[in-house]
């Protein structure tokens, strides 16, 4: 059932919808949500029925109490500091254009560096110029992105009723998930032939063993990796430490790219208020995400997806340019799945030739 779902989701994705039905499709959204609310809690929810024994209603209250007060400490508190943090940060960026020219003309033109390169006239005469070119392209790109900051609020205020009306829809999902999964059977095995319907049905429990282990795992080590980040890089004094750690949390989910990605803007913005300071904090934070990469990440997941760091990449890459951002966080699940599914028919295939490699 799970694989279905996320092939329905990136078809969809690509998928142009005409504009009459565009109101239409508006009303899967909070089914969505609900799909994906369900999902994530399901975890929390059958480790609160075996560990304290409790009935279903009481152990589901129990779980979004949990998850009530979590989304009221993100919206009142986190989400605030680091919506002012980043129109602090954007404020900031004519200063850190005046700071890289004051930098570049004490420690190089002063210096003489690059007369040794025959360059320093024709920076001379050419600098104010590009510093006007730079200035020009900041700006737009600036306004765009505050443009931009506002439709995303915008969007998300919207999609604010289809969030609760999935968290009521997710509730009755949680309710009845064993009547869904009898469904789901029964309809298996009314399309298909039995052996097929078992085969079908074998492939989508080790699918949501695959999808639930990985994406919960990295949740988890994403929201940990966060608040260290945040509690070394508050320690270090950096400026801006919630929105940065907040940046290394989020692009954590990511394999591979996500480490490096969360680890420049850190660097960067920290690079126009101390060098030395910036130095620390790219130690730290590849410090952590060593951490993170050789213990915590495979502490958390508890298992391997079973895919080389090529192959790995190589989802990635493939999951970005088809699906942007959701492409790379479900790339690499969306791989194991499909190479596990691969593997069963060529081992089926060469047993049937008799063919042991």
């Amino acid at each position: 059932m799970l694989p279905i779902i996320i092939i329905s989701i990136f078809l969809f994705r690509f998928i142009t919808v005409p504009g009459s039905l565009a109101p239409y499709t508006k009303l899967f959204r909070p089914f969505i949500w609900a799909f994906a609310i369900a999902y994530i809690l399901n975890p929390l929810l059958c480790y609160v029925e075996s560990k304290f024994k409790l009935k279903r209603i009481w152990s589901i209250l129990i779980v979004y109490i949990f998850l009530l007060l979590f989304v009221t400490l993100i919206i009142t508190i986190l989400a605030p500091k680091i919506v002012i943090g980043l129109r602090n940060l954007f404020k900031e960026i004519p200063n850190y254009i005046k700071i890289t020219e004051e930098y570049f003309n004490t420690h190089t033109l002063n210096f003489g560096i690059l007369d040794r390169f025959g360059v320093t006239d024709y920076l001379y005469e050419n600098l104010a110029n590009i510093i006007d070119q730079i200035t020009a392209t900041l700006n737009p790109l600036l306004n765009k992105t505050i443009v931009q900051l506002i439709d995303i609020t915008s969007a998300i205020t919207s999609s604010l009723m289809n969030f609760l009306m999935g968290l009521v829809i997710s509730i009755y999902m949680l309710y009845d998930k064993e009547l869904f999964k009898k469904q789901t059977k029964a309809l298996m095995y009314s399309l298909f032939p039995q052996e097929k319907a078992e085969n079908i049905i074998s492939i989508g429990r080790e699918s949501n063993e695959v999808f639930s282990s990985y994406l919960i795992g990295k949740i988890i080590d994403s929201t940990i990796i966060g608040i260290l980040c945040f509690i070394g890089l508050a320690m270090l004094r950096t400026p801006y430490a919630l929105v940065l750690s907040t940046i290394v949390g989020v692009t954590n989910m990511i394999p591979y790219f996500g480490p490096f990605i969360g680890m420049i803007p850190a660097t960067v913005i920290t690079l126009f208020y101390s060098p030395i300071k910036a130095l620390w904090v790219l130690i730290f934070i590849f410090l952590l995400q060593q951490f993170d990469g050789l213990y915590l990440g495979p502490k958390i997941l508890g298992m391997h997806v079973g895919l080389s760091p090529f192959w790995i990449i190589t989802a990635v890459l493939f999951g970005g340019g088809l699906a942007g951002v959701m492409g790379m966080l479900l790339a690499v699940p969306i791989a194991a799945v499909i190479k596990t599914m691969l593997q069963k028919y060529i081992d089926a295939k060469l047993t049937a030739k008799n063919i042991k490699l």
